[in-house]
């Protein structure tokens, strides 16, 4: 049986630790500390239930969050550049890197996928004028090929 994106990268502990680590970067990072000048404390913790969840993990987010709609309306207004964005994903690859998340191909294939979708959703909503969507599902985020194992074909 093929595990979800969310057991293969380490599951909650794994997730955390990312975006612990990944949220202390941002405040010292120029393009992206002033996107996040108002970020809670606990807005790790917030985002690594959300990537938890569309990864195939418990659905924590949806539970005490409010799940896609409230996601969403976290952006809106926001009017994230491209610029940013981009710099968020690199910034999180980076960090992804040095702690040590898997890095075979089709994990990061899934990973990276992911990243470039919801940040360029991100920057959608955030956009003047976007009104807030309405209740949706929460994203699924899969493999986009299963993962290689030593031994299999």
């Amino acid at each position: 049986m093929t595990p979800t994106l969310y057991d293969w990268m380490g599951g909650a502990p794994a997730i955390r630790k990312l975006l612990d680590t990944f949220y202390a970067r941002v405040r010292e990072d120029e393009v992206l500390a002033p996107v996040f000048a108002g970020m809670s404390p606990e807005h790790p913790a917030h985002v690594a239930a959300w990537l938890g969840e569309v990864f195939g993990g418990p659905a924590e987010y949806s539970a005490r969050r409010g799940g896609h709609q409230h996601m969403a309306g976290r952006h809106l207004g926001r009017a994230i550049t491209e610029r940013q964005r981009h710099r968020w994903v690199e910034l999180l690859l980076e960090t992804a890197d040095e702690i040590g998340v898997p890095a075979d191909p089709e994990f990061r294939a899934a990973f990276v996928g992911y990243l470039e979708w919801g940040s360029r959703m991100a920057v959608v909503l955030s956009a003047p004028g976007v009104e807030p969507p309405g209740p949706g599902p929460m994203p699924s985020w899969d493999w986009i090929l299963p993962p290689y194992q030593p031994g299999q074909p």
